[in-house]
C-alpha cells in the first residue's frame, strides 16, 4: 500500500506517529510523511521520506498576538468540565478560528489536494489536529485514519455541542465544508473522526466516545540524540528527572518552569535532572547544589534511571514515564493535561497539582509523598503493564490492511 502520513509542524505531535510508520514501511509498504516545511527536517531525521508542501504555519504569532490566558483557561475548562452549550460554542468558534485554521493553513491543505491526487495513497493516517489530512484523503477516496497523541477530549467535547446545536451554527464543520467545497469532497462526521481512530494511550486511560478505534502501543521516540556518558552509571541517590518537554520553548525560546523552583527540592536527598531552558533573567547558576540543568536529555534514555518525574503534563514524557513505570508528579494547565493527569492519579502511578494549588512547599511535599510511599511505584508498574498489553506498531499492521481493504471494497 502507500501510506501517507499527514502533521502540521509540531515536532512533538508527529513524533507518537514515527514508531508506526516505520513499522509500515519495514512490513513493506511505502511510506511518506506530508508536512509543513519547517518539519522536513525532523521527518528526515526519524527515517522516513518527508514530503514539504504548501508553507509554515503562523500559530507561535497567533499566540503572541493574543497576550493573555483566557483562551488558553476556555480550552482547559471545554475540554475538561461538562460546560454549557455557550462555552462549548466559544470554545469550538475561537480554536477553529485561531488555530485549526491555522495550523491548517490555505496553502498547506491545497498543496497537500494536490499531491495526494498526484500520488493516490491507499490509507492516510493525520495527526489529530491536521484535518489537512482527512479533507485530502476525501478528495482522493483514500481510507483515512484519525491519530491521537493525548486524550480525546476534543472528541468527547464535540459530542456534547452536538447535543445542542442552534442557530449560531457548527463552527468546525463549517470550516471543514468550506475547505471540502472546495476540493471536491463534503463534509460528514467522518472527516472530524477518520474512518477509524489509532490511539497510543494506555488502554485503561482511553475515552469511550463511541468510535472505532484501533490501539496501539506507545513506543518512545525524541528525536535524534546521543546519550551522555553519565547516564550509563549507576545513580547513587534516587535520581528526578524535572522537564517542561520542548512544545512550549519553540514558541517562547523557554520552559514554563523556572530554575528557581528547583530550589523546592534543595533540602532532599535527591540528585535532580533538569531539562530545562533558563526564564527570562535566570542563568544556570539559579539551580540548588543538587540539580544539574541541561538543555535536552532524551527521556526515553533518562527516565529508566529515575525514581520519580517531574513535569507539565506534556503527552510525550507522560507517555515515556508509564511506558518505564516511573512515578509521576504532574503540574498540568493546557489541553488535554488535566484529564491526562486524573488518570496518572487514578491509577495510582502518581500525584497531580492543578495551577491554583501549585506552592513550593506543595511540590516538594507531593515529590517527598512519590519517593517514600512504595504505594506509587506500585501504581507505575500497573499503569507500565496497561500500556504494555497494547499491540505493538508491527502488530497492528495486518489490522490496518484489513481496514483498508474493507474501505476500498
Amino acid at each position: 500500500m502507500r501510506i501517507l502520513f499527514v502533521a502540521h509542524s509540531e515536532k512533538t505531535h508527529y513524533f507518537s506517529m514515527v514508531p508506526l510508520a516505520s513499522a509500515l514501511r519495514t512490513a513493506g509498504h511505502e511510506v511518506r510523511v506530508a508536512t509543513q516545511p519547517d518539519m522536513a527536517p525532523a521527518v528526515v531525521e526519524s527515517g522516513l521520506v518527508a514530503v514539504p508542501l504548501g508553507s509554515d504555519h503562523k500559530w507561535k504569532q497567533v499566540m503572541q498576538e493574543k497576550g493573555d490566558d483566557s483562551w488558553a483557561a476556555r480550552v482547559v475548562d471545554a475540554v475538561t468540565n461538562d460546560v454549557d452549550h455557550d462555552a462549548l460554542f466559544t470554545f469550538f468558534d475561537e480554536t477553529t478560528r485561531d488555530y485549526f485554521r491555522t495550523v491548517n493553513n490555505e496553502e498547506f491543505v491545497a498543496d497537500l489536494v494536490g499531491y495526494a491526487r498526484f500520488w493516490q495513497p491507499d490509507l492516510v493516517i493525520w495527526e489529530q489536529f491536521t484535518w489537512a489530512g482527512a479533507v485530502a484523503a476525501e478528495a482522493v477516496g483514500a481510507a483515512h485514519a484519525r491519530m491521537l497523541w493525548g486524550a480525546d477530549v476534543v472528541t468527547r467535547s464535540r459530542l456534547r455541542f452536538l447535543d445542542g446545536v442552534d442557530h449560531r451554527g457548527d463552527p468546525l464543520a463549517d470550516w471543514l465544508t468550506e475547505l471540502l467545497t472546495r476540493h471536491g469532497g463534503e463534509f460528514s462526521e467522518r472527516v472530524v473522526t477518520g474512518h477509524w481512530t489509532i490511539d497510543p494511550g494506555p488502554p485503561g486511560h482511553r475515552i469511550d466516545n463511541g468510535l472505532d478505534v484501533l490501539p496501539v502501543r506507545y513506543i518512545p521516540y525524541n528525536g535524534p540524540a546521543s546519550l551522555p556518558s553519565w547516564l550509563a552509571e549507576t545513580p547513587t541517590k534516587p535520581r528526578v528527572a524535572v522537564t517542561a518537554g520542548v512544545s512550549v520553548r519553540g514558541y517562547f525560546g523557554f520552559d514554563m518552569f523556572s530554575l528557581g523552583a528547583l530550589h523546592a527540592f534543595a533540602d532532599m536527598d535527591i540528585e535532580v535532572i533538569a531539562t530545562l531552558l533558563p526564564m527570562p533573567g535566570e542563568t544556570a547558576d539559579a539551580a540548588p547544589a543538587n540539580a544539574r540543568v541541561f538543555d535536552f536529555v532524551p527521556m526515553a534514555g533518562l527516565l529508566p534511571t529515575c525514581a520519580a518525574v517531574v513535569h507539565i503534563g506534556g503527552a510525550g514524557i507522560q507517555s515515556t514515564a508509564a511506558v518505564h513505570g516511573v512515578p509521576q508528579l504532574i503540574l498540568p494547565g493546557f489541553w488535554d493535561t488535566v484529564v491526562r493527569a486524573g488518570k496518572v492519579v487514578e491509577s495510582g502511578a502518581g500525584l497531580s497539582i492543578l495551577p491554583h494549588e501549585v506552592t513550593l512547599e506543595h511540590v516538594r511535599d507531593s515529590l517527598a509523598r512519590l519517593l517514600e510511599d512504595p504505594a506509587f511505584r506500585e501504581g507505575a508498574k500497573r499503569l507500565q503493564e496497561d500500556v504494555l498489553s497494547a499491540p505493538s506498531p508491527n502488530d497492528v499492521v495486518a489490522d490496518l490492511e484489513r481496514r483498508v481493504a474493507d474501505v476500498r471494497a
